[in-house]
Protein backbone atom coordinates (compact mmCIF):
# COMPACT_ATOMS: atom_id res chain seq x y z
CA UNK A 1 0.00 0.00 0.00
CA UNK A 2 1.42 3.59 -0.28
CA UNK A 3 1.58 4.31 3.31
CA UNK A 4 4.04 1.18 3.82
CA UNK A 5 6.36 2.58 0.62
CA UNK A 6 4.58 0.87 -2.19
CA UNK A 7 3.09 3.98 -3.96
CA UNK A 8 4.29 6.57 -6.51
CA UNK A 9 5.42 9.64 -4.38
CA UNK A 10 2.91 10.61 -2.10
CA UNK A 11 3.28 11.44 1.33
CA UNK A 12 6.70 12.76 0.68
CA UNK A 13 9.24 10.12 2.71
CA UNK A 14 9.79 11.69 6.15
CA UNK A 15 6.59 13.26 5.95
CA UNK A 16 4.75 13.61 9.44
CA UNK A 17 0.75 13.97 9.38
CA UNK A 18 -2.04 14.78 11.99
CA UNK A 19 -4.93 12.63 10.54
CA UNK A 20 -7.95 9.82 11.23
CA UNK A 21 -6.95 6.47 10.92
CA UNK A 22 -8.63 3.31 10.40
CA UNK A 23 -7.64 0.41 12.06
CA UNK A 24 -8.32 -3.33 11.87
CA UNK A 25 -8.97 -5.52 14.83
CA UNK A 26 -9.63 -9.25 14.22
CA UNK A 27 -11.24 -11.74 17.36
CA UNK A 28 -12.07 -15.30 16.66
CA UNK A 29 -15.71 -16.61 18.48
CA UNK A 30 -16.56 -19.73 19.75
CA UNK A 31 -20.22 -20.29 18.31
CA UNK A 32 -23.07 -21.84 20.80
CA UNK A 33 -23.37 -24.96 18.50
CA UNK A 34 -19.86 -25.83 18.10
CA UNK A 35 -17.09 -23.89 15.84
CA UNK A 36 -15.54 -20.71 15.47
CA UNK A 37 -16.21 -17.21 13.70
CA UNK A 38 -13.65 -15.04 12.84
CA UNK A 39 -14.76 -11.07 12.90
CA UNK A 40 -12.81 -8.07 12.24
CA UNK A 41 -13.98 -4.53 14.05
CA UNK A 42 -12.96 -1.45 12.49
CA UNK A 43 -11.65 0.84 14.78
CA UNK A 44 -11.38 5.03 13.97
CA UNK A 45 -8.12 6.47 16.05
CA UNK A 46 -8.48 9.82 16.18
CA UNK A 47 -5.64 12.36 15.68
CA UNK A 48 -2.77 9.45 15.25
CA UNK A 49 0.54 10.33 14.84
CA UNK A 50 1.91 8.78 11.82
CA UNK A 51 5.91 8.65 11.95
CA UNK A 52 7.91 9.60 8.72
CA UNK A 53 7.76 6.41 6.13
CA UNK A 54 11.14 4.80 5.77
CA UNK A 55 10.89 4.74 1.74
CA UNK A 56 8.96 4.80 -1.19
CA UNK A 57 8.89 3.65 -5.05
CA UNK A 58 8.17 5.94 -7.91
CA UNK A 59 8.12 5.35 -11.68
CA UNK A 60 11.13 7.16 -13.51
CA UNK A 61 11.12 7.66 -17.11
CA UNK A 62 11.19 3.27 -17.65
CA UNK A 63 12.34 2.51 -14.40
CA UNK A 64 11.60 3.25 -11.04
CA UNK A 65 13.19 4.80 -8.07
CA UNK A 66 13.47 3.87 -4.56
CA UNK A 67 14.18 6.26 -2.01
CA UNK A 68 14.79 5.74 1.91
CA UNK A 69 15.19 7.43 5.40
CA UNK A 70 18.39 7.39 6.51
CA UNK A 71 18.13 9.84 9.49
CA UNK A 72 19.58 12.47 10.73
CA UNK A 73 23.03 13.30 10.22
CA UNK A 74 25.00 13.14 13.41
CA UNK A 75 27.32 15.74 12.40
CA UNK A 76 25.13 18.40 10.80
CA UNK A 77 21.57 17.71 12.09
CA UNK A 78 19.70 17.51 8.87
CA UNK A 79 17.79 14.54 7.70
CA UNK A 80 19.57 12.04 5.32
CA UNK A 81 18.05 10.22 2.07
CA UNK A 82 19.33 8.04 -0.29
CA UNK A 83 17.96 7.12 -3.90
CA UNK A 84 18.50 4.28 -6.15
CA UNK A 85 17.28 3.24 -9.60
CA UNK A 86 15.99 -0.05 -10.07
CA UNK A 87 16.18 -0.97 -13.47
CA UNK A 88 13.01 -4.08 -13.32
CA UNK A 89 9.60 -3.91 -12.59
CA UNK A 90 7.62 -2.61 -9.87
CA UNK A 91 7.94 -6.04 -7.65
CA UNK A 92 11.76 -6.13 -8.04
CA UNK A 93 11.71 -2.10 -7.19
CA UNK A 94 9.17 -3.39 -3.86
CA UNK A 95 12.28 -5.63 -2.89
CA UNK A 96 14.91 -3.72 -3.44
CA UNK A 97 13.16 -0.97 -1.21
CA UNK A 98 12.69 -3.76 1.48
CA UNK A 99 16.41 -4.70 1.13
CA UNK A 100 17.55 -1.06 1.22
CA UNK A 101 15.25 -0.40 4.83
CA UNK A 102 16.70 -3.35 5.99
CA UNK A 103 20.46 -2.21 5.49
CA UNK A 104 19.64 0.72 7.18
CA UNK A 105 17.85 -0.94 10.38
CA UNK A 106 20.51 -3.00 10.44
CA UNK A 107 23.23 -0.35 11.17
CA UNK A 108 24.91 -0.65 8.39
CA UNK A 109 24.51 2.43 6.26
CA UNK A 110 26.46 5.40 6.58
CA UNK A 111 23.98 8.41 8.12
CA UNK A 112 26.30 11.13 7.29
CA UNK A 113 28.17 13.29 4.14
CA UNK A 114 30.93 13.60 5.62
CA UNK A 115 34.32 12.78 4.28
CA UNK A 116 37.49 10.55 5.83
CA UNK A 117 39.01 13.54 6.55
CA UNK A 118 35.83 15.21 8.62
CA UNK A 119 36.08 12.00 10.70
CA UNK A 120 39.75 11.78 11.11
CA UNK A 121 40.12 15.46 12.14
CA UNK A 122 36.87 15.05 14.78
CA UNK A 123 38.75 11.71 16.15
CA UNK A 124 41.99 13.47 16.73
CA UNK A 125 40.12 16.49 18.27
CA UNK A 126 38.33 14.12 20.42
CA UNK A 127 41.09 11.28 21.02
CA UNK A 128 44.18 13.73 21.17
CA UNK A 129 43.60 14.76 24.91
CA UNK A 130 44.34 11.04 26.12
CA UNK A 131 47.75 11.23 24.20
CA UNK A 132 51.58 11.61 25.04
CA UNK A 133 53.15 14.66 23.45
CA UNK A 134 55.57 12.34 21.53
CA UNK A 135 52.14 10.42 20.34
CA UNK A 136 50.18 13.96 19.23
CA UNK A 137 53.14 14.54 17.48
CA UNK A 138 53.41 11.48 15.52
CA UNK A 139 49.71 11.32 15.05
CA UNK A 140 49.15 14.81 13.52
CA UNK A 141 52.44 13.72 11.14
CA UNK A 142 50.40 10.75 9.85
CA UNK A 143 47.34 12.52 9.35
CA UNK A 144 49.38 15.44 7.75
CA UNK A 145 51.42 13.41 5.30
CA UNK A 146 49.91 10.79 4.27
CA UNK A 147 46.00 10.14 5.59
CA UNK A 148 44.20 13.39 5.11
CA UNK A 149 45.57 13.95 1.27
CA UNK A 150 45.44 10.31 0.47
CA UNK A 151 42.31 9.51 1.90
CA UNK A 152 40.52 13.10 3.36
CA UNK A 153 38.06 14.12 0.05
CA UNK A 154 36.48 10.28 -0.04
CA UNK A 155 32.89 10.73 1.40
CA UNK A 156 32.94 8.02 3.82
CA UNK A 157 29.86 6.00 2.46
CA UNK A 158 32.52 5.31 -0.54
CA UNK A 159 35.29 3.49 1.70
CA UNK A 160 35.27 -0.15 1.85
CA UNK A 161 37.50 -2.70 3.17
CA UNK A 162 39.22 -3.46 -0.68
CA UNK A 163 40.37 0.27 -0.64
CA UNK A 164 42.02 -0.22 2.80
CA UNK A 165 43.44 -2.76 1.35
CA UNK A 166 44.75 -1.37 -2.33
CA UNK A 167 45.86 1.76 -0.06
CA UNK A 168 47.58 -0.10 2.52
CA UNK A 169 49.87 -1.92 -0.07
CA UNK A 170 50.45 1.43 -2.50
CA UNK A 171 51.72 2.92 0.99
CA UNK A 172 54.42 -0.31 0.74
CA UNK A 173 55.54 0.76 -2.67
CA UNK A 174 55.06 4.36 -2.90
CA UNK A 175 53.95 5.96 0.35
CA UNK A 176 56.97 7.79 1.64
CA UNK A 177 56.91 12.02 1.29
CA UNK A 178 60.11 11.20 -1.43
CA UNK A 179 58.10 8.78 -3.10
CA UNK A 180 59.99 5.62 -1.77
CA UNK A 181 58.30 2.55 0.23
CA UNK A 182 56.93 2.49 3.63
CA UNK A 183 58.08 0.00 6.03
CA UNK A 184 55.54 -1.94 7.40
CA UNK A 185 55.56 -1.13 10.99
CA UNK A 186 54.79 2.39 9.91
CA UNK A 187 52.07 1.28 7.48
CA UNK A 188 50.83 -0.76 10.10
CA UNK A 189 50.40 2.42 12.67
CA UNK A 190 48.61 4.11 9.57
CA UNK A 191 46.17 1.31 9.65
CA UNK A 192 45.91 1.58 13.31
CA UNK A 193 45.00 5.39 13.47
CA UNK A 194 42.19 4.53 11.10
CA UNK A 195 40.95 1.84 12.58
CA UNK A 196 40.29 3.60 15.93
CA UNK A 197 39.11 6.69 14.07
CA UNK A 198 36.87 4.83 12.00
CA UNK A 199 35.65 2.73 15.13
CA UNK A 200 34.96 6.03 16.97
CA UNK A 201 32.65 6.70 13.75
CA UNK A 202 30.96 3.89 14.72
CA UNK A 203 30.65 4.59 18.22
CA UNK A 204 29.34 8.58 16.88
CA UNK A 205 26.45 6.51 14.74
CA UNK A 206 28.46 8.45 11.46
CA UNK A 207 28.83 5.15 9.60
CA UNK A 208 27.51 1.54 10.82
CA UNK A 209 30.47 -0.82 10.30
CA UNK A 210 34.64 -0.05 10.56
CA UNK A 211 35.35 -0.98 7.07
CA UNK A 212 39.09 -1.16 8.72
CA UNK A 213 38.10 -3.49 10.97
CA UNK A 214 38.21 -6.78 8.41
CA UNK A 215 41.45 -5.28 6.26
CA UNK A 216 44.61 -6.78 6.36
CA UNK A 217 47.66 -4.37 6.97
CA UNK A 218 51.21 -5.64 6.38
CA UNK A 219 52.56 -8.57 8.62
CA UNK A 220 55.29 -6.69 10.41
CA UNK A 221 58.01 -9.65 11.02
CA UNK A 222 59.46 -9.75 14.38
CA UNK A 223 62.83 -7.65 14.49
CA UNK A 224 66.01 -10.04 15.02
CA UNK A 225 68.01 -8.40 18.15
CA UNK A 226 71.41 -7.54 16.99
CA UNK A 227 73.08 -5.48 20.01
CA UNK A 228 76.28 -4.75 19.63
CA UNK A 229 79.03 -6.30 21.32
CA UNK A 230 81.30 -4.71 24.77
CA UNK A 231 84.32 -4.11 22.57
CA UNK A 232 81.75 -2.43 20.18
CA UNK A 233 80.68 -0.13 22.72
CA UNK A 234 84.01 0.63 24.69
CA UNK A 235 84.82 1.36 20.95
CA UNK A 236 81.92 4.04 20.21
CA UNK A 237 82.72 5.42 24.20
CA UNK A 238 86.33 6.11 23.18
CA UNK A 239 85.52 7.86 20.02
CA UNK A 240 82.99 10.24 22.07
CA UNK A 241 85.27 10.58 24.95
CA UNK A 242 87.79 11.82 22.04
CA UNK A 243 85.05 14.24 20.30
CA UNK A 244 82.69 15.11 22.69
CA UNK A 245 83.37 13.98 26.58
CA UNK A 246 79.41 15.01 27.28
CA UNK A 247 78.20 12.73 25.34
CA UNK A 248 80.17 10.02 25.94
CA UNK A 249 78.92 10.42 29.63
CA UNK A 250 75.68 10.15 28.15
CA UNK A 251 76.88 6.69 26.55
CA UNK A 252 78.00 5.36 28.99
CA UNK A 253 75.09 6.11 31.60
CA UNK A 254 72.71 4.41 28.89
CA UNK A 255 74.91 2.09 28.69
CA UNK A 256 75.19 0.87 32.41
CA UNK A 257 71.47 1.31 33.17
CA UNK A 258 69.41 0.41 29.76
CA UNK A 259 67.20 3.93 30.51
CA UNK A 260 65.73 4.77 27.35
CA UNK A 261 66.54 8.21 25.55
CA UNK A 262 63.78 10.26 26.62
CA UNK A 263 64.45 8.87 30.31
CA UNK A 264 68.15 9.97 30.46
CA UNK A 265 67.57 13.52 28.40
CA UNK A 266 65.33 13.93 31.78
CA UNK A 267 67.69 13.68 34.25
CA UNK A 268 68.26 16.55 36.75
CA UNK A 269 71.25 16.56 39.07
CA UNK A 270 69.04 15.89 42.31
CA UNK A 271 67.99 12.78 41.18
CA UNK A 272 71.57 11.48 41.35
CA UNK A 273 72.96 9.99 44.58
CA UNK A 274 76.52 10.41 43.99
CA UNK A 275 78.89 12.25 46.43
CA UNK A 276 77.83 10.05 49.86
CA UNK A 277 80.39 6.92 51.17
CA UNK A 278 77.03 4.64 50.37
CA UNK A 279 76.41 2.81 46.84
CA UNK A 280 75.74 5.35 44.05
CA UNK A 281 71.94 5.42 43.01
CA UNK A 282 69.63 7.22 40.14
CA UNK A 283 66.27 7.81 39.71
CA UNK A 284 64.44 7.27 36.79
CA UNK A 285 60.91 8.91 36.80
CA UNK A 286 60.08 11.24 33.96
CA UNK A 287 60.92 11.56 30.22
CA UNK A 288 61.55 13.95 27.53
CA UNK A 289 60.12 14.18 24.23
CA UNK A 290 58.68 16.12 21.72
CA UNK A 291 55.88 17.66 21.75
CA UNK A 292 53.42 19.29 19.08
CA UNK A 293 55.19 22.99 20.49
CA UNK A 294 58.62 21.79 21.42
CA UNK A 295 60.08 19.54 24.18
CA UNK A 296 57.69 18.66 27.21
CA UNK A 297 58.55 16.28 30.54
CA UNK A 298 56.35 13.65 31.02
CA UNK A 299 56.38 10.28 32.75
CA UNK A 300 58.37 7.13 31.88
CA UNK A 301 56.40 5.66 29.37
CA UNK A 302 55.26 3.12 31.94
CA UNK A 303 54.12 5.56 34.60
CA UNK A 304 56.47 4.09 36.98
CA UNK A 305 59.60 5.08 38.75
CA UNK A 306 62.83 3.09 39.78
CA UNK A 307 65.55 3.23 41.27
CA UNK A 308 68.86 2.28 40.10
CA UNK A 309 72.58 1.45 41.26
CA UNK A 310 75.61 2.96 39.66
CA UNK A 311 78.86 0.91 39.45
CA UNK A 312 81.79 3.23 41.63
CA UNK A 313 83.46 3.90 37.56
CA UNK A 314 80.11 5.66 36.18
CA UNK A 315 79.47 7.77 39.16
CA UNK A 316 83.17 9.41 39.41
CA UNK A 317 82.50 9.77 35.47
CA UNK A 318 79.20 11.67 36.95
CA UNK A 319 80.71 13.67 38.75
CA UNK A 320 83.62 15.00 36.24
CA UNK A 321 80.97 15.80 34.25
CA UNK A 322 79.22 17.97 36.69
CA UNK A 323 82.51 19.68 37.76
CA UNK A 324 83.07 20.55 33.57
CA UNK A 325 79.52 22.04 33.59
CA UNK A 326 79.95 24.29 36.58
CA UNK A 327 83.30 25.38 34.96
CA UNK A 328 81.69 26.41 31.97
CA UNK A 329 78.84 28.26 33.48
CA UNK A 330 81.42 30.10 35.91
CA UNK A 331 83.33 31.22 32.32
CA UNK A 332 79.70 32.27 31.21
CA UNK A 333 79.25 34.55 34.59
CA UNK A 334 76.49 32.16 35.59
CA UNK A 335 76.07 29.01 37.55
CA UNK A 336 74.31 25.48 37.25
CA UNK A 337 70.56 25.16 38.40
CA UNK A 338 70.30 23.06 41.70
CA UNK A 339 67.83 21.16 39.78
CA UNK A 340 69.35 21.46 36.45
CA UNK A 341 69.57 19.00 33.78
CA UNK A 342 72.06 16.41 33.76
CA UNK A 343 72.86 16.68 30.12
CA UNK A 344 72.42 19.97 29.11
CA UNK A 345 74.03 22.69 26.40
CA UNK A 346 72.80 26.11 28.38
CA UNK A 347 75.12 27.46 31.29
CA UNK A 348 72.67 27.20 33.60
CA UNK A 349 71.44 23.53 32.95
CA UNK A 350 68.07 25.01 32.16
CA UNK A 351 66.83 23.16 29.24
CA UNK A 352 67.90 19.82 28.31
CA UNK A 353 69.33 17.90 24.93
CA UNK A 354 66.90 17.87 21.88
CA UNK A 355 66.12 14.00 21.63
CA UNK A 356 66.25 14.53 17.34
CA UNK A 357 69.91 16.05 18.31
CA UNK A 358 70.96 12.68 20.35
CA UNK A 359 69.89 10.61 17.71
CA UNK A 360 72.33 12.19 15.26
CA UNK A 361 75.13 13.00 17.30
CA UNK A 362 74.82 8.72 18.13
CA UNK A 363 74.53 8.05 14.16
CA UNK A 364 77.86 10.22 13.78
CA UNK A 365 80.04 8.73 16.34
CA UNK A 366 78.44 5.28 15.26
CA UNK A 367 79.87 5.79 11.95
CA UNK A 368 83.37 6.85 13.13
CA UNK A 369 83.45 4.19 15.01
CA UNK A 370 82.98 1.58 12.45
CA UNK A 371 79.54 0.24 14.34
CA UNK A 372 77.25 1.23 11.29
CA UNK A 373 73.70 -0.06 12.02
CA UNK A 374 73.75 0.12 15.65
CA UNK A 375 71.30 2.45 16.65
CA UNK A 376 70.69 4.80 20.24
CA UNK A 377 68.06 2.12 21.43
CA UNK A 378 70.70 -0.82 20.73
CA UNK A 379 72.06 0.06 23.80
CA UNK A 380 69.38 -0.88 25.86
CA UNK A 381 68.96 -4.00 24.12
CA UNK A 382 72.97 -4.51 24.71
CA UNK A 383 72.28 -4.03 28.61
CA UNK A 384 69.31 -6.38 29.02
CA UNK A 385 71.39 -9.27 26.86
CA UNK A 386 74.60 -8.42 28.96
CA UNK A 387 72.42 -9.26 32.29
CA UNK A 388 70.66 -12.26 30.68
CA UNK A 389 72.97 -13.96 29.59
CA UNK A 390 75.12 -13.28 32.87
CA UNK A 391 72.75 -15.38 34.70
CA UNK A 392 70.54 -12.40 36.28
CA UNK A 393 67.11 -13.52 36.97
CA UNK A 394 64.63 -11.29 34.38
CA UNK A 395 62.77 -10.02 37.17
CA UNK A 396 65.55 -7.98 38.13
CA UNK A 397 66.43 -7.35 34.55
CA UNK A 398 62.92 -5.99 33.88
CA UNK A 399 63.16 -3.66 36.97
CA UNK A 400 66.27 -2.33 34.97
CA UNK A 401 64.58 -1.86 31.95
CA UNK A 402 61.56 0.18 33.47
CA UNK A 403 59.52 -2.62 31.69
CA UNK A 404 55.91 -3.02 33.33
CA UNK A 405 56.34 -7.29 33.86
CA UNK A 406 58.66 -9.80 33.83
CA UNK A 407 56.73 -11.43 30.53
CA UNK A 408 57.38 -8.42 28.37
CA UNK A 409 61.42 -9.04 28.83
CA UNK A 410 61.23 -12.40 28.09
CA UNK A 411 59.07 -11.81 24.97
CA UNK A 412 61.50 -9.40 23.61
CA UNK A 413 65.01 -11.32 25.14
CA UNK A 414 63.84 -15.23 24.23
CA UNK A 415 66.15 -15.51 21.87
CA UNK A 416 69.12 -14.85 24.22
CA UNK A 417 67.48 -16.99 27.32
CA UNK A 418 68.80 -20.48 25.72
CA UNK A 419 72.81 -18.77 26.43
CA UNK A 420 71.51 -18.03 29.86
CA UNK A 421 70.24 -21.38 30.62
CA UNK A 422 73.70 -22.96 29.24
CA UNK A 423 75.91 -20.88 31.73
CA UNK A 424 73.37 -22.04 34.19
CA UNK A 425 74.15 -25.77 33.41
CA UNK A 426 77.92 -25.25 33.57
CA UNK A 427 77.91 -23.54 36.70
CA UNK A 428 76.09 -26.40 38.06
CA UNK A 429 78.40 -28.55 36.10
CA UNK A 430 80.88 -26.62 38.22
CA UNK A 431 79.82 -27.40 41.87
CA UNK A 432 79.48 -30.91 41.43
CA UNK A 433 82.59 -31.72 39.76
CA UNK A 434 84.42 -29.65 43.13
CA UNK A 435 81.73 -31.76 45.58
CA UNK A 436 82.96 -35.35 43.96
CA UNK A 437 86.51 -33.57 44.30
Amino acid sequence: SPSQGGGTGSNPVGAATNRLVRAGVSRWHELSGGGLLLIRYSIVLSSAKIAPMQGHVRARNGHFEIRAFLGVDPRTGKSRYTTRTVRGGKREAQRALGALIGEIESGKATKTASTVGNLLEAWFEAASAGFSPKTVKETRGYLDRQLLPDLGALPLRRLKTADLDHYYARLSVTGAVDGGPLAPGTVKRIHGILRRALQQGVRWDWIGVNPAASSTPPRVPAPRLTPPSTAGVARLFEFAQRSDPDFAVFLLVAAVTGARRSELIALRWPDLSIDGPGAAVVVIGRGVVSGPNGLVEKDTKTHQVRRLSLDATTAARLRDHRRSMTERATACGASVNADGFVFSHDPRAAEPWYPDSVSRQFRRLRTKSGLDGVRLHDLRHYVATQLITAGVDVRTVAGRLGHRNASTTLNVYAQFVPEADQAAAELLERGFAQAAG
